[in-house]
């Protein structure tokens, strides 16, 4: 067993960087709790392990009387004074015991308890190793589906991706590459676990660290994003430099950078605005190419009310109303949608309008311009060609209807005059 130890002990040293105090400790009371529960079940037992050579050791630990009556814990004085010349009564001696007798079962299931402890050194260094990498992107090669969870191979450590951390619709195979934001790292009763997600908004955000150099260095920033996983993100970016356009930034020459992270977020579309700290100009940004009118803003309650026109309501609401809710979250504000209300114009009105463009013309009867309307004379261009006769034959007086063309000449003369 000596060799089986020290075996141990350097692999887990050298391949798994866990101390060999550590594990020997850890052997030792595995050793000494399994042989307590088997055959020397009743005894106090000491184990101590040789860091160089991996030998066992083992005691009972022995309390000295003159009238035995449980052999497991106790010794007869003359026994004790054996192998410990000065054992007096009252006192505990240790006396050795051979490894071999602590029992197979023992070291079976001792063996079971150091594995068992080994696993959770592993995963107690996952979090030294990876507390510094949350929130970044990490790749890693999808192993199997463990309860629905898929289980990732980082490297060093293995991962989960939960249900609740995918997106919708992807899936993924055993060998197959896989990119997720580590997302936090959970305390269990097994040790801790790195949580992964591809869902996470942050997720979209670090991607666009990634890929645009401007966000990474500062000169771009993201002020606001809104994401329905799998379906659409909105993102808002504004720039500390007049000269660099924050929306070609994260776009690309040719979309090239917004086409790389779509590409990863497996054809999620992505609506880069720039930011404006006016949320009516945010609003009309965001909502392009719908245009909202009419809009009416509550400070109190963050609300916005706002018309589009019907041809637009689509748009601006979206497939089952996506599109409202990621412009809402965006703008931090809810929003209220309508449809335009156009106003139907009736005969009467029509008539009213076409009475003051006839207004218009100096010098004329506002009588005379009403009932020329009842005739189809909306406006002064319509009188060209038009007689005395033609009017006297709708019921004008000749004298009338001379007055009503010499005003309409004058009126056009610079223009178009009538002849």
């Amino acid at each position: 067993m000596s060799s089986e130890i020290l075996s141990v002990l350097e692999y887990m040293e050298k391949e798994k960087g866990i101390e060999r105090d550590d594990m020997i400790e850890v052997i030792a009371t595995a050793i000494r709790n399994a042989a307590q529960k088997g055959v020397n079940a009743g005894q106090e037992l000491k184990i101590e392990i040789n860091p160089k050579t991996g030998a066992l050791k083992a005691w009972a630990l022995m309390h000295v009387v003159d009238s035995v009556s449980d052999p497991k814990t106790e010794i007869h004085i003359e026994k004790a004074r054996v192998f410990e010349p000065n054992a007096q009564l009252g006192e505990d001696v240790e006396k050795e015991v051979d490894p071999a007798y602590l029992g197979r079962i023992a070291a079976q299931t001792a063996r079971q308890a150091i594995m068992q402890r080994i696993r959770q050194f592993e995963k107690e260094r996952i979090y030294d190793d990876y507390k510094d990498s949350i929130g970044d992107i990490v790749t890693g090669t999808v192993r199997r589906k463990e309860r629905g969870d898929l289980m990732v191979d980082l490297g060093k450590a293995e991962a989960i991706l939960p249900p609740r951390e995918r997106v919708s619709g992807e899936e993924y195979a055993p060998g197959e590459r896989i990119r997720c934001l580590l997302l936090k790292i959970e305390s269990t009763n097994r040790g801790p676990d790195i949580i992964l997600s591809r869902s996470n908004i942050n997720f979209v955000r670090r991607l666009f660290e990634l890929e645009v150099t401007e966000i990474a260095d500062g000169t771009v920033s993201i002020d606001g994003m809104a994401r329905e996983p799998g379906y659409r993100t909105k993102i808002s970016v504004s720039s500390k430099d007049p000269k660099v356009d924050p929306v070609g930034a994260c776009v690309g020459s040719r979309g090239a950078r917004v086409k790389s992270i779509v590409r990863e977020l497996n054809g999620e579309k992505i609506d880069i605005i720039k930011y404006d700290p006016d949320p009516i100009a945010l609003l009309h940004e965001a909502l392009k190419p719908a245009v909202p009118k009419n809009i009416k803003v509550d400070e109190k309650q963050r609300r916005m009310y706002f018309e589009v026109a019907e041809d637009d309501l689509s748009v601006a609401i979206g497939r089952r109303g996506q599109n409202a809710r990621l412009t809402s979250r965006l703008l931090g504000w809810k929003l209220d949608i309508a449809k335009e209300q156009k106003q139907e114009v009736g005969f009467e009105q029509r008539k009213e309008r076409a009475v003051e463009g006839l207004n218009q013309i100096p010098g004329l009867d506002p009588d005379l311009a009403a009932r020329l309307v009842n005739y189809g004379f909306v406006s002064a261009d319509v009188f060209e060609g038009v007689t005395e006769n033609d009017l006297v034959s709708l019921g004008f007086t000749r004298e009338e209807a001379e007055g009503i063309l010499k005003l309409v000449g004058e009126f056009l003369s610079p223009q178009n005059p009538v002849s």
